[in-house]
């Protein structure tokens, strides 16, 4: 397993993590292109709410695609640009709850799940599958919904 990200503190952090949990990952600093230019492909490719801070998501998805194999699978996960996105995640999760450090988000910025379906077959993916990501704050805990995919959400995607 292969770790990415271009905040070295970021990857300071996953590296404790993994230390902790017994876990062996090869964690590097950089970004997707990086692992395209080195020739690297992957059975899996994860890309977990990062999407929404690129500055190109049409480049991004054609990176994604390039690093996955053929009939491997790409699995995004992100925020939907709705209403309830904006109220939960910027005001609530930013503001309210102070989860995230104020202005982590731009709304405008987020993609609707057609948005982002349409930019992952631009990139050659045959979008397979998308599940909502609910938070429930009476439990204190997330449940996965078919239906509701208003807020966070994920979409799977397979190069054929």
């Amino acid at each position: 397993m292969t770790g990415l990200d271009p905040a070295s503190a970021a990857l300071e952090a996953a590296r404790a993590h993994a230390a902790q949990a017994g876990l062996s990952i090869d964690y590097r600093e950089g970004i997707a292109e990086d692992l395209v230019q080195a020739g690297e492909r992957f059975d899996a490719v994860l890309a977990s709410e990062v999407i929404e801070h690129v500055p190109d998501p049409a480049a991004f998805c054609a990176a994604l695609a390039a690093l996955v194999r053929p009939g491997g699978l790409v699995l995004l996960t992100t925020l939907n640009r709705t209403a309830r996105s904006f109220a939960a995640a910027i005001l609530g999760a930013e503001y309210l709850l102070r989860w995230l450090p104020r202005g982590t988000h731009d709304w405008r910025r987020f993609l609707t799940p057609a948005e982002l379906e349409t930019l992952l077959r631009q990139a050659g993916l045959t979008p397979v599958d998308r599940m909502g990501l609910v938070f429930d704050p009476l439990r204190w805990s997330w449940r996965l919904s078919e239906r509701d995919l208003a807020v966070n959400y994920a979409l799977a995607a397979s190069r054929p």
